[in-house]
């Protein structure tokens, strides 16, 4: 099968990613752009199951398993110096 491009700027792009040396042809940066489209659908289809009645379970486990465990996600406390203590 032979295909077309009809968008000379289109043409442009794939083979200046060719001309970097991030993709040896054509064919690879076309399987590029098709698996990222694939990984688009899949999230959201993931985002279109997610229950609205999830828990602040389901983040904290995402928060357990993230890729970097090692970066503290916790914020800073400041102390505000502008607000007086309120006595009840």
């Amino acid at each position: 099968m032979n295909l077309e491009i009809r968008k000379p700027e289109l043409v442009q792009r794939v083979n200046a990613q060719i001309q970097n040396g991030r993709f040896h042809d054509a064919d690879q940066v076309l399987e590029k752009a098709l698996d990222a489209l694939d990984e688009d659908a899949l999230d959201e289809q993931a985002t279109a199951a997610a229950t609205p009645t999830a828990t602040g379970a389901v983040m904290l486990a995402a928060l357990q398993a993230r890729p970097y465990p090692d970066i503290d996600l916790t914020p800073p406390r400041v102390r505000l110096t502008n607000v007086r203590d309120v006595v009840l």
